[in-house]
């Protein structure tokens, strides 16, 4: 597996010492970085606005801006309220350390996100959704009510699995239940439209929050909190919302411009991923969801396989750098359907010369 030091920006196509390579990984499931009318509404918000917004919004000189932004993305999400930071981890930690503070039981899903992840909690990052799931319903049934707060992801986005939560419906109908989810990897992907999963989460009988990276999907550099008035009201007081400067300002005007712009390479996105499913479904090694655009592969030797005919993918020992790698496909808006003919084709002569 080789390591890729680049000196220009990531692009569908990386030229990297004289060769060309297609390139499967990453985060930028819409592909808007490579959107050229994306880009031109970004530079004509940094001009509107500035380049940077260093101080806080609590200061007397504010742009309404970031109001604008909140109230649309809230709306659209299904919220009462949304908060916009500076980074999905910054926004995590915010709402972790205000729900937490009055929490009996907090439980943890085995892949939930660092930003949401209390410092003395460790859960087991070998153990299944599933068994977390059935070992929540067996507490919850022993234990006396309880003030319980679950931290989880929308989606596994290193093994490709979207969670369910339906099932806190049981938890929430005997304890006070607080759930906070992270949704970096939803915004732009899964749920209500670009608006990730609160919608679907908010039947649950719960206090709910949902944080996360809009960086990903979205291709802002932000993080948002989607809440009920009343948890904003408590989150702004919080010398963590105070004391820290926003995102720059310029990238959110340019999501409220171009929300057609958006829709445009999420269809996009859809229709390569169901096109790659269809084509890569009969083989074995792959696994993923149709939903989310990672898919996940072994043996590890394909790494170097892939790399050889040109094509770059996701590889990394996970979650240390002790254990096995995780390879994984990463599809985005920005591929053409003649990059997912090629990779599958190769993909499908992989996999019936390992039989």
């Amino acid at each position: 597996m080789e390591i890729f030091n680049l000196n220009q920006k990531i692009d569908r196509i990386i030229d990297y010492q004289g060769k060309s390579y297609r390139y499967f990984s990453g985060t930028s499931y819409l592909g808007m970085g490579l959107v050229p009318e994306f880009q031109d509404k970004v530079i004509a918000g940094l001009k509107r606005y500035g380049l940077n917004h260093g101080q806080s919004r609590g200061n007397n000189v504010r742009l309404s801006i970031y109001d604008e932004f909140e109230q649309f993305f809230s709306e659209s999400a299904g919220a009462e309220s949304a908060l916009v930071m500076s980074s999905g981890y910054l926004a995590g930690t915010a709402s972790l350390q205000l729900l937490s503070a009055d929490a009996d039981q907090i439980w943890v899903a085995p892949d939930t996100h660092p930003a949401i992840l209390p410092t003395h909690l460790k859960p087991n990052p070998h153990q299944s959704f599933e068994l977390w799931k059935r070992d929540c319903l067996k507490q919850a049934s022993e234990l006396p009510s309880q003030k319980i707060l679950i931290l989880g992801n929308a989606v596994d986005p290193l093994h490709s699995q979207v969670h369910d939560y339906t099932w806190l419906n049981q938890v929430g109908s005997k304890h006070e239940l607080s759930l906070l989810v992270d949704d970096s990897h939803a915004f732009g992907v899964l749920g209500n439209d670009l608006f990730g999963t609160y919608a679907q989460l908010k039947a649950i009988p719960a206090n709910l929050v949902v944080s996360g990276s809009i960086g990903k999907g979205l291709g802002l550099p932000a993080g948002i909190i989607l809440c009920s008035n009343e948890i904003k009201a408590q989150l702004i007081q919080l010398p963590i919302y105070g004391g820290a400067s926003p995102c720059p300002p310029g990238y959110l005007q340019a999501f409220l411009d171009c929300q057609g712009i958006y829709r445009n390479q999420k269809e996009k996105l859809s229709t390569n991923m169901a096109h790659f499913f269809k084509q890569i479904s009969l083989v074995k090694e792959i696994s993923g969801h149709p939903t989310f655009p990672v898919f996940t592969y072994q043996p590890d030797s394909w790494v170097e396989k892939l790399e050889q005919k040109g094509f770059i993918t996701s590889s990394f020992p996970y979650p240390t750098t002790k254990d096995p790698r995780l390879n994984r496909i990463v599809i985005s808006g920005f591929h053409l359907k003649e990059d997912l003919n090629l990779l599958s084709s190769l993909l499908i002569k992989l996999s019936k010369a390992n039989s």
